[in-house]
């Protein structure tokens, strides 16, 4: 996920896709656990996405 794809997206969706990306990172960590997860750079990944989503919703509250 690009940061400029996050800048046109609502508030609304900035939480729901939050939401989403922790219970998918909660899903990688429960397979790396299992020995199940093919792709560890997954969880890698989907830190930084969240990481991203919470710096836009950190910037969008500083604006207003």
């Amino acid at each position: 996920m690009k940061a400029k794809e996050l800048h046109n997206m609502t508030d609304v969706e900035l939480d729901t896709r939050l939401s989403e990306l922790k219970s998918e990172l909660f899903n990688l960590r429960f397979r790396l656990a299992s020995g199940q997860l093919e792709n560890p750079v997954s969880i890698r990944t989907c830190k930084r996405d969240i990481a991203r989503v919470n710096t836009e919703i950190r910037a969008r509250g500083q604006k207003a």
